[in-house]
């Protein structure tokens, strides 16, 4: 190691001389060409420590750099996170101007930290750029703890009319229903058909209720999440004005992607099904079973390219092939993240509501005296008003979490994947009211 004085700042050589050469020593003018009498260094003999050089006379006490820090050592890095000064090497993760960044420091080059872009703006739930996986689940835990009293109020009172109309049906149309035909081997083809229409009847009018209760939560908690992105928290009934022109349309997106998904699983297995009606029951079982299977396949390709065709259709006033058309689009190229990202939130809010409802569901069935075995046979028609009473209640506070949590990763994820394609950001910071946000170093999209 030379005696190099280290870092000194531009133009601090003393006036009618010029700065020092990187050895250290001083060079005076050239006088008429010749070679002058080497004069005596400045420099004094006892020298600061490595890390506090400067040129002699260049800068007052208040210019000279800090100290190093205890235990940093020669190069090291001075308080306020700046690097090594020029000629002292930081080492890796010690960059700083004119010293090397090193690893984890914007990577090779010099002045790492210089190279540092500025965080996102985040001015609601999420912060403005693209989303991972985890923030877009925390995005909507966030939204429900940030505005906990529009979003459980929505929830519970959607769930509550909801629950209240199942229990009703389940007490006065599904205990009146004889299903007692489908588990008699002795029962006749009428008695079985007559219990199976029925049976489908009954609980086709309690999908339906479900149905429009999920319905009506899911749109007036987008509206609610799409604001909260921005910051700007919205009422119930701001909430219901906003979502109501839509209703219509987002029932029947609803109603019609499950008939697609019904439809090509029926024409997937038609074929073995009609080989089986001719006579050849083993190859027509089979052949339905594959045929059912790359059915199946293809609907959830579809089910998952449209999955984003309700906060599109909400969000952007649009009809319901229009938004379905608007979702493949946002999905193309990124099947795979959206479905699995869908089927995380899914298994989340199952197991949620599975803690929370199975519970109830075991008091219930204790509650009215079949204990485990009413539970487990809880799909026959004789259920009583206890059981149907307590477990409903576990129904209504299950169905109160997860309602948000499958809504808000739903707009959420439609979000991200707009602001990857379209920067969407840059729309959402100047509805955030974010002066000059995109201008000034900030990645807008990707």
């Amino acid at each position: 190691m030379n005696d190099t004085p280290g870092w000194a700042s531009p133009g601090s050589a003393p006036s009618g001389e010029e700065a020092p050469d990187p050895s250290g020593t001083p060079r005076p003018a050239d006088q008429d060409g010749a070679n002058p009498p080497e004069q005596p260094s400045k420099w004094s003999k006892e020298q600061p420590p490595p890390g506090q050089w400067s040129a002699p006379g260049a800068q007052g006490p208040a210019q000279a750099p800090p100290p190093p820090a205890p235990g940093q050592g020669w190069g090291g890095r001075p308080p306020g996170g700046q690097g090594g000064g020029y000629g002292g090497w930081g080492g890796p993760g010690q960059g700083g101007p004119g010293g090397w960044g090193g690893p984890g420091q914007g990577g090779p080059g010099w002045g790492g930290a210089w190279n540092a872009q500025p965080p996102a703006a985040k001015p609601g739930v999420i912060p403005l750029r693209p989303l991972g996986v985890g923030e877009i689940l925390d995005g909507a835990v966030s939204t429900m703890r940030t505005y906990w009293r529009t979003v459980l109020g929505i929830s519970l009172a959607v769930a509550v009319v909801t629950q209240v109309a199942v229990i009703l049906l389940q007490g006065f149309v599904l205990d009146s229903t004889d299903t007692e035909a489908l588990s008699d081997p002795s029962a006749t083809l009428d008695e079985l058909s007559r219990a199976m229409g029925d049976t489908l009847i009954s609980s086709g009018l309690v999908l339906l209720v479900t149905l429009l209760g999920t319905i009506i939560a899911t749109a007036l908690l987008t509206s609610v999440t799409s604001r909260a992105v921005i910051g700007k928290p919205v009422t119930t009934g701001e909430a219901w004005r906003d979502a109501r022109p839509q209703l219509a349309k987002l029932f029947g997106l609803t109603l019609l992607l499950p008939l697609i998904a019904v439809a090509i699983l029926t024409a997937g297995a038609l074929p073995g099904l009609l080989v089986a009606a001719g006579g050849s029951t083993d190859a027509g079982v089979a052949l339905a079973f594959l045929g059912a299977l790359g059915a199946g396949v293809v609907a959830l390709w579809l089910m998952i390219r449209f999955s984003l065709a309700s906060p599109a259709l909400m969000l952007e006033k649009q009809g319901v092939v229009q938004s379905m058309r608007r979702s493949a689009k946002l999905v193309r190229g990124s099947w795979w993240r959206v479905f699995g990202i869908q089927l995380l939130a899914t298994l989340i809010a199952n197991i949620v509501a599975s803690i929370i409802v199975i519970p109830f569901a075991l008091l219930a069935g204790a509650l009215s005296g079949d204990g485990v075995t009413g539970f487990l046979d809880s799909s026959g028609g004789d259920l009583g008003w206890t059981y149907l009473i307590v477990s409903g209640i576990g129904s209504v506070i299950g169905s109160m979490i997860t309602f948000p949590i499958t809504a808000g990763v739903t707009v959420l994820l439609y979000i991200d994947r707009r602001i990857r394609r379209e920067a969407l950001d840059l729309d959402l910071a100047r509805a955030a009211g974010l002066q000059g946000y995109g201008t000034t170093g900030t990645t807008p999209g990707s």
